[in-house]
């Protein structure tokens, strides 16, 4: 590994990220970028339109440190509608700039160094970061692909038992899983659920996909099921529900003393953000249910119009269970099976862009990830039509 001069120690190997290389040869090849995962059109105009009316008032001005009370309690009546878990808006729900400081404040504040992270690999990539910048230790348990065509990306159970040490300090779950799009299931939650509880573990949960779930799967709140909700923090935000990923609007539920700790790092990173948009989330949040569930099923559709393509031009696929992305195994068009190699090529053989899976496995489980690819589907109609097109024609011969 080559060094990054004056970084420290705990962030070499940290450099810039896949994402900006592969948005880069988008621009530099005017390709069609479904690498990176963020929607190309609105959100809802009730969200928006708040927004809107918001700029050029007292909002665009600091909003108190732990988000508004507006916001705070649309959080926390959001979190009781849809998992009947209660929050106190004023002592338990902090709003954060977006999912990604909620995780990185969360570490800062709860681990030492030393301390054992456990957690499902692969992994999105801010995790190991984290986890690096609180100077703790990961500790990845490798999911298992399914064959291609669908199914359920699974861990070994013994595996997360032989993963927890007496270093152990705290259990990292993503559900709705990025970049697999599995979602855990009753059983495996349970499973996790019980292993936290007997060896006395913090579990901190990344939910932002909780509204983006498919055929029929259902999302289940780790912080739900018993024992759980007393040592659990749950992580959400509002980008992806409401496709205003540049908002960075995010938020954490938990124990007060939980959340008190995570304010206490959370505060000296940014204090606060996003004045004029913590209002148009609070409506957000406040949608009536078949927003939600429109939502889900319009970005179904749009998976099975990927998944549709990615077919036709050869590329095996594990269609998910949620989230914006789906996989294809790239073994039987790329000689080598290099996924970083073909999606560097691809630009040139087809105009898209996509993201090699391997960036979110450690070193430990590189080869997992190798020969693995991630393709996002939340683009306009037309974007997503022209890819599959695109993707189509490099399957037919010449």
């Amino acid at each position: 590994m080559t060094r990054t001069p004056y970084l420290a120690d705990r962030l070499q190997g940290f450099g810039t990220t896949v994402f900006a290389e592969m948005s880069a040869l988008a621009v530099a090849t005017g390709s069609i970028n479904l690498g990176q995962g963020f929607p190309d059109y609105p959100g809802p105009p009730e969200v928006l339109e708040v927004a809107r009316a918001a700029i050029g008032t007292a909002a665009d001005q600091y909003p108190p440190g732990p988000g508004t009370p507006e916001l705070r309690t649309a959080i926390s009546e959001h979190r009781q509608r849809f998992t009947g878990t209660a929050y106190d808006p004023d002592t338990e729900v902090l709003v954060t700039v977006g999912a990604t400081e909620a995780l990185a404040a969360a570490m800062l504040a709860l681990v030492e160094p030393g301390d054992e992270v456990v957690l499902l690999e692969p992994v999105y990539d801010s995790y190991s970061a984290s986890i690096a910048m609180a100077g703790g230790v990961l500790r990845p348990v490798p999911l298992t692909a399914p064959a291609a065509g669908g199914g359920h990306w699974a861990f070994d159970p013994a595996d997360v038992r032989a993963a927890i040490t007496p270093r152990t300090r705290l259990l990292l779950l993503n559900t709705p899983h990025n970049p697999t799009g599995t979602v855990l299931t009753g059983e495996e939650s349970a499973f996790l659920a019980e292993l936290a509880v007997e060896h006395d573990l913090l579990v901190l949960t990344d939910e932002v996909y909780e509204h983006l779930v498919f055929d029929g799967a259902r999302h289940i709140s780790p912080a739900t099921l018993p024992g759980m909700r007393e040592r659990t923090l749950v992580v959400s935000s509002a980008g992806k529900t409401f496709n205003v990923t540049g908002w960075k609007v995010g938020w954490i539920c938990g124990p007060a003393p939980l959340v008190t700790a995570v304010r206490t790092a959370k505060q000296f990173l940014t204090y606060v953000n996003a004045g004029p948009f913590q209002p148009a989330v609070a409506a957000g949040l406040r949608l009536p249910d078949a927003y939600f569930a429109g939502a889900a099923r319009d970005l179904q559709y749009r998976r099975d119009v990927l998944v549709a393509g990615l077919r036709a031009a050869g590329l095996p696929v594990i269609s998910p269970e949620a989230t914006y992305f789906a996989t294809v195994d790239v073994r039987g068009v790329q000689p080598d099976g290099d996924g970083l190699a073909f999606c560097r090529a691809l630009p040139a053989r087809a105009g898209v862009v996509a993201v090699p899976s391997g960036v979110f496995y450690t070193a430990e489980h590189a080869h997992l990830g190798r020969h693995l690819v991630r393709f996002a589907f939340c683009k306009a109609d037309a974007v997503l039509g022209e890819a599959v097109e695109r993707l189509a024609a490099m399957g037919r011969p010449a």
